[in-house]
C-alpha cells in the first residue's frame, strides 16, 4: 500500500462540492484522512474565494488509476477542462504517491511549494511528512512559507450535510 495525497479545491458551491468528493473517494479508496480546510481567494483570476483542503490515504492503484478516478470525479461535477483559468466546481490533483519521483506525471507535483492553499492543509495532515526531491519535512516548509505574506483562513472541517 502507498500513501497518497489529493489536493481538493472548489469556489463553486464549495462546501457541496468537497463533501461529495469526500464521500466519493471515501467510497472508491476508504480510510481517508482529511485536513483542515482552507479559505483563499482566487489566484490568478477574479472569481469567488476557493475551499482548499488535502485528503490522504493508502492505495494499491498505481498513479493512472487514481489519476482516472480524480478526473472521473471532476467532470461529474461538470468540471470544464477548456477553462483552467477560472472558477472551479471541483478540482482534484494527485499532490504525492509514497516517495514518486516523475517528472512526466508531474510527481511530486509542483504545487505543494508553490502554493499556501495546497502547502497549509497537507501539513496540518502529515507535517512529519518527507517531500520526495527537496528533502524537508512538509510542517517545516510550511512555517518558512508562513512567514512571508499568506492569504489564508483555517474554516475548520467541512460541516456536516
Amino acid at each position: 500500500m502507498t500513501d497518497v495525497f489529493i489536493g481538493c479545491g472548489s469556489n463553486i458551491d464549495a462546501r457541496l462540492n468537497l463533501r461529495w468528493a469526500i464521500r466519493e473517494l471515501g467510497h472508491r479508496f476508504g480510510g481517508l484522512r482529511c485536513s483542515p480546510v482552507y479559505q483563499s481567494p482566487a489566484f490568478g483570476f477574479e472569481g469567488p474565494d476557493f475551499l482548499n483542503l488535502v485528503i490522504a490515504f493508502e492505495t494499491e492503484a498505481d498513479a493512472d488509476s487514481v489519476e482516472a478516478v480524480l478526473s472521473e470525479l471532476e467532470n461529474a461535477r461538470g468540471r470544464d477542462d477548456a477553462d483552467r483559468s477560472g472558477s472551479r466546481t471541483l478540482d482534484l490533483d494527485l499532490l504525492l504517491q509514497g516517495d514518486r519521483v516523475d517528472a512526466a506525471r508531474r510527481l511530486p507535483r509542483d504545487d505543494i511549494l508553490r502554493y499556501p492553499f495546497v502547502l497549509a492543509p497537507l501539513a496540518e495532515l502529515s507535517p512529519g511528512l518527507i517531500h520526495p526531491v527537496t528533502g524537508i519535512a512538509i510542517g517545516d516548509a510550511w512555517k518558512e512559507c508562513a512567514q512571508g505574506e499568506v492569504v489564508l483562513t483555517d474554516v475548520g472541517a467541512l460541516d456536516a450535510a
